[in-house]
């Protein structure tokens, strides 16, 4: 029937990748265990003891009876022993022990495919243009984002409001709030500034939307409101802010950590331009300072515009990517950094006074590795979303790769190509498949490429903006109020 053809090959190539191969060679697993990262092993309780220079009377722990009771007292060692911690390159039979490892290569591996999936779909259409077949690719990068947000970034933050003592339940409520009002301030911000297209996108979907319910016999003024859809964006957005927070905090401090653990010159810029990658998103959209002044930029009497709107849309495309590239490049180093943490908690303790048990000391270091997958998911799971909303605004948004002329050409909608080549044989499933063809055509004229234009340039900059201002205040938390 031709619905999905080469498509569907493609996916169950990749399906049997994902079952057969991966489990042997995976790209996340590579990532950890490709020996340019070092974990800090725990000491073991003889050598902590042989540090101290303390003999026991008792094995391993003290037992003393008081009025019949045993008690267990755990062996205590001075802070400021000279404790040197050895360090192991993370192999395979590491990662076994990872909290959150599973979550980490599903997560990785299955973008992998999602994204292989896409660019062979890419050049699939731009080799046969095929208008009336369904990009099975948009499938694969709503599973991802769906993976990425609803699995683990919600599972993390959970994991957060299960701790009692702490304050992150606190800090997550608080930039759920803060959010929640900078989405709804953002949203009533004229579109000579912020440039997403959501209120021609809105008019539009309101417009096609009216116009088909009335072809279905309904009288309606619109599927919902203009307040009530920014509301529910609004509500959105928070939940995206709260869930990116500590990914935020955390890539400040790495950023830190990497930029004193890294010698050359090359690298501290590449950090640096890594750490100010959301902000560069952010300004692709403010009209002021990208749009206006490429296409109108001021050279004298006379305005020349550097480029056409459809060629800056592409390159603002062609920058997200090329940012997220430099992100997964420099993603050693800031896992480097988190590893290094072991070794600066040692050295923090070694200034402190008084007696430590050999059981803390052994949980304070081996906490660090064993955290490393949640580290890293906080790593790349915004890298991931900013990608796919990226990928997806390219394809539904109906923007290229390449420069072309006509930016408001799109594909014809041949709602009964698909019909027509269906065989004569079997009429019934002739006509049903007639029937959903025209509905999915009639649906295509609902949701147009304005409004999907408008729908993900604005999530992939709310994506960028909460990454940079949660970033963005961790590096003036970790710089100015914590204590050295």
């Amino acid at each position: 029937m031709g619905v999905i053809g080469v498509q569907l090959v493609v996916t169950m190539v990749m399906a049997s990748v994902m079952q057969k191969i991966i489990p042997h060679y995976s790209f996340a697993r590579w990532l950890l265990c490709n020996g340019s990262l070092r974990w800090y092993q725990h000491p073991t309780e003889d050598e902590l003891r042989a540090l101290a220079g303390k003999q026991q009377k008792w094995k391993n722990k003290k037992d003393r009876k008081y009025n019949g009771h045993i008690e267990n007292k755990p062996l205590t060692v001075p802070k400021d022993i000279d404790l040197q911690l050895e360090t192991k390159s993370v192999s395979e039979e590491d990662t076994l022990a990872l909290h959150y490892f599973p979550e980490y290569q599903w997560l990785v591996d299955f973008t992998v495919v999602a994204t292989a999936v896409y660019f062979i779909t890419e050049v699939y259409y731009s080799l046969t243009n095929p208008s009336s077949e369904m990009n099975i690719s948009i499938v694969w990068c709503l599973l991802v984002l769906a993976f990425a947000i609803g699995k683990v970034l919600f599972s993390l933050t959970a994991h957060y409001f299960k701790v009692e003592d702490g304050g992150e339940r606190s800090v997550c409520v608080t930039f759920g709030f803060f959010f929640f009002v900078k989405a709804m301030a953002i949203l009533i911000v004229t579109e000579n500034y912020l440039e997403f297209g959501l209120e021609t996108g809105f008019a539009n979907f309101s417009e096609s939307a009216v116009q088909f319910l009335e072809k279905q016999g309904l009288e309606s003024q619109g599927p919902i409101s203009k307040f009530t859809f920014k509301l529910f964006l609004a509500v959105f957005c928070s939940l995206i802010g709260a869930f990116l927070t500590f990914p935020g905090l955390r890539l400040a401090q790495m950023h830190l950590d990497a930029l004193n653990l890294s010698s050359g010159k090359i690298t501290q810029i590449l950090l640096h331009i890594n750490f100010l990658a959301p902000l560069i998103m952010v300004l692709l959209w403010v009209k002021p300072i990208t749009r206006d002044y490429i296409m109108s930029p001021p050279l004298g009497k006379e305005s020349v515009p550097l480029m056409t709107e459809p060629t800056f849309d592409t390159l603002r495309l062609w920058m997200i990517i090329l940012l997220c590239v430099l992100r997964l490049t420099v993603m050693r180093h800031h896992l480097q950094a988190y590893l290094n943490l072991a070794q600066k908690c040692v050295e923090q303790m070694k200034k402190e006074a008084g007696r430590i048990s050999t059981v803390d000391i052994q949980k304070m270091v081996a906490r660090v590795f064993y955290y490393l997958c949640v580290i890293a998911l906080q790593y790349v799971a915004p890298l991931v979303m900013l990608l796919n909303t990226t990928l997806l605004l390219k394809t539904l948004g109906n923007h290229s790769w390449g420069v072309h002329l006509d930016s408001d050409s799109e594909p014809p909608m041949e709602a009964n190509s698909a019909a027509s080549e269906l065989p004569a044989t079997n009429e019934n499933m002739k006509v049903t498949m007639a029937q959903i063809t025209v509905a999915l055509g009639s649906l295509r004229n609902v949701f147009t490429p304005l409004l999907f234009r408008g729908l993900l340039s604005f999530l992939t900059w709310w994506i960028a903006a909460c990454l940079f201002s949660t970033s963005l205040f961790g590096l003036f938390y970790h710089q100015y109020l914590t204590v050295a």
